[in-house]
């Protein structure tokens, strides 16, 4: 709302104002993207990180246009499915630009990137070892070790990730396998806001390292995955501020030549995108009103279920007053967490929803038959 942006970046403000003057004709819903917005946030992971491998992870926001950008900007691709992977190549990626950081891979996409020639995977089991040996013999893997997701608004902490004290055990039987153990990896959670993520991931892997060394595997390099986070409606740690808590703390644990990798998605997109949407219904329900918009939770705002509490702003003026905010679908479930303080507001008025560059389209079904939000770049 417009009382609202006195309060908020600059930055915002001017995301908001190009994505109302993109979409003024525009049926709605659909997702602007502010490429001088990526490109900032690029060269701010390239100026804390001057020496780490920097590979955007395409899951945040696979848009054909959005990956042909991040291309043109020479970053390089997490990516950990067959469809990802086919993206990229399709742009002319070349293999030393991919990595998979997905510890869950498929035979079939395996073999795919090994022909190509992508040569760093993340594992965290045995069974892909195995599955590895046969399927990408001789490959770099680095072990992803189970770290607190304590301090993540969208923990990944129990579906991934072995334990610390077997993680040595596990590199070791990759090298009985055949394959090259090459270093650690971890992930503090999506959405991880504090440094705290990031120390307490690095000291455990600290141990890890040594167990390795202690059964004469040399590990060189270590693979942070993601979790810088994007500014919805509480403050973030800067990433100036993350990236000095990593370097000091890999200073002190860690050779000076160790080599980083670093697999940002939501970092990278999420400030960019302004997800435009149009007031479809109002009602009032027990004494409470309701506002229905084009897009919801199964259309572009699945991450809202999860806890992801997005801004949202508005042109009109005027005393506001507690909504509810409920997408199109007609599943109970397609309903924004919390209240939003709203002016009244009509049918066909736009609603901008801040913020949600990473992990809208990405998540978004045709569920009920709704339209999926068009993407444009400006």
């Amino acid at each position: 709302m417009k009382a609202d942006i006195a309060v908020m970046s600059s930055r915002k403000v001017q995301v908001w104002e190009k994505a109302k003057r993109a979409t003024e004709s525009k049926p709605t819903p659909v997702l602007v993207m502010d490429t001088e917005i990526i490109a900032q946030d690029f060269q701010s992971f390239r100026s804390n990180f001057p020496k780490a491998g920097l590979f955007y992870a395409l899951k945040a926001n696979s848009d054909p246009a959005v990956a042909r950008f991040f291309n043109a900007l020479g970053s390089g691709f997490e990516v950990g499915s067959e469809g990802a992977l086919r993206l990229v190549l399709d742009l002319g990626v070349p293999a030393h630009r991919i990595i998979s950081g997905n510890p869950l891979k498929t035979p079939e996409f395996l073999r795919h990137a090994y022909s190509i020639g992508v040569r760093k995977f993340t594992l965290d089991s045995y069974s892909e070892i195995e599955k590895m040996a046969v399927t990408a013999p001789g490959s770099e893997v680095y072990v992803r070790i189970a770290v607190s997701n304590n301090y993540s608004e969208w923990p990944l902490d129990k579906k991934f990730g072995i334990e610390e004290e077997k993680a040595a055990d596990m590199l070791d039987a990759a090298r009985t396998a055949g394959l090259l153990p090459t270093g650690i990896a971890f992930h503090p959670g999506s959405q991880c806001v504090s440094t705290a993520g990031w120390e307490e991931g690095l000291l455990q892997c600290k141990r890890v390292w040594d167990e390795a060394a202690s059964k004469d595997i040399i590990l060189t390099s270590l693979n942070l995955g993601g979790g810088f986070p994007s500014e919805y409606l509480r403050p973030v740690p800067a990433l100036g501020e993350i990236a000095r808590v990593i370097d000091s703390t890999m200073g002190r644990l860690f050779p000076n030549d160790t080599e980083l990798l670093l697999e940002p998605g939501r970092g990278l997109v999420g400030e960019a995108g302004v997800l435009v949407t149009s007031v479809i219904a109002k009602a009032e329900r027990a004494g409470h009103k309701w506002v229905y918009l084009d897009a919801g939770v199964f259309n572009g705002l699945m991450e809202s279920i999860g806890g992801i509490r997005y801004p949202l702003w508005v042109s009109s003026q005027g005393i506001t007053a507690k909504n509810t905010v409920a997408g199109p679908s007609c599943d109970s479930m397609d309903v924004l967490p919390g209240e939003f303080d709203l002016p009244e507001l009509e049918i066909g008025d736009r609603v901008y929803i801040m913020s949600a560059g990473a992990y809208t389209i990405a998540y978004a079904s045709r569920f009920d038959g709704i339209a999926l939000p068009k993407v444009v770049l400006v």
